[in-house]
């Protein structure tokens, strides 16, 4: 049986910003080459992503708490998918899971035009290198940004539900690699409603395909959060909060689903910041893991990043042999 589970932390920042402590970002760039060699080694016949999005592709004209993009596109923020903006989606394979989720008793939206973010394409770049399109992919979206979002409870139950799809494959043929990306503590300042003026609540509503104009001034506001908070500026985010992180990635390593479906939308807000919502990816991605079979799971690294505006963390998880 061929599984294997890797979860990051994502920031687009990694491309504008270096964190004083040159260290830290080494230490990430590393793990990233190292899992990437080892997912060529592998040579995944099917990746299935669980990931956020920031009003890039979903909004709230229809916000769903879950979607799997059938056919998907980068929406080419941040300039991951820019020149190659190409998923490729096994739309048979992606129908078969949303057929069998939905028969698991969660209802899950399904888009044939879906445009997937940062939160799916920055690890699909790093763990691809850079080929989006190298393995069959199927993006599942996890609303991680939109208040209200979706329990963890109810998360976690669509990762068990995938789960299931997993095991409904032939495994003597496949070789399954599961994402989840996202969090940990995190605080971008991601607008939320009720609290903006009326033409960014539009934004909100109704915000694709920006302007490269507007794309790069939203851009470049969240660049300037992590450079303020790296300076010590507390007032514009929640700081980082590693001692949340390092417990969080303890539930995982130990699949403590009780203590993760126990989570609410205000804990995570508070302790992890709007970004810290984010961590419904990995629930999901470990949930699926779970119904398999139990793991062993390997931190390749965490580290604070105030110039990332995150809690980075990168692991990887196999079944027990």
């Amino acid at each position: 049986m061929a599984i294997k589970l890797i979860c990051a932390s994502h920031s687009p920042l990694m491309e504008f910003a270096s964190p004083q402590e040159k260290r830290k970002e080494q230490v990430v760039r590393d793990a990233f080459a190292k899992l990437a060699v080892e997912v060529k080694a592998y040579d995944p016949t099917l990746i299935i992503t669980f990931g956020p999005d920031h009003f890039n592709g979903f909004f709230y004209d229809l916000m769903p708490s879950f979607c799997v993009g059938v056919r998907a596109k980068a929406a080419g923020d941040w300039d991951y998918g820019k020149d190659n903006d190409h998923l490729n989606v096994p739309q048979d394979k992606a129908l078969a899971l949303v057929r069998n989720v939905l028969d698991e008793g969660v209802d899950v939206a399904y888009s044939y035009r879906m445009q997937a973010d940062h939160g799916v394409t920055q690890p699909l770049h790093f763990l691809c290198e850079g080929q989006l399109d190298r393995y069959p992919t199927i993006p599942v979206f996890i609303n991680g940004a939109a208040a209200p979002m979706p329990t963890t409870k109810r998360t976690i139950a669509l990762g068990r539900a995938v789960g299931q799809f997993i095991k409904s494959l032939n495994l003597e043929n496949e070789r399954v690699l599961v994402l989840g990306t996202g969090g940990l503590s995190h605080d971008p300042p991601t607008p939320q409603m009720g609290s903006v003026p009326p033409e960014v609540e539009e934004f909100l509503i109704a915000g694709r395909n920006p302007t490269p104009e507007a794309r790069n001034a939203r851009q470049a506001n969240v660049i300037s959060v992590g450079q303020r908070l790296a300076a010590g500026d507390k007032s514009i985010s929640v700081p980082l909060n590693p001692e949340w992180d390092l417990a969080l990635l303890e539930k995982f390593k130990n699949a403590d689903f009780a203590a993760l479906e126990a989570m609410t939308e205000a804990e995570i807000r508070r302790d992890g910041g709007r970004g810290g919502q984010e961590v419904r990816a990995w629930m999901a991605a470990f949930a699926a893991l779970s119904e398999l079979g139990e793991y062993d799971m390997t931190t390749h690294c965490y580290e604070e990043i105030s110039e990332w505006i995150a809690g980075f963390g990168i692991v990887s998880a196999e079944l027990k042999a």
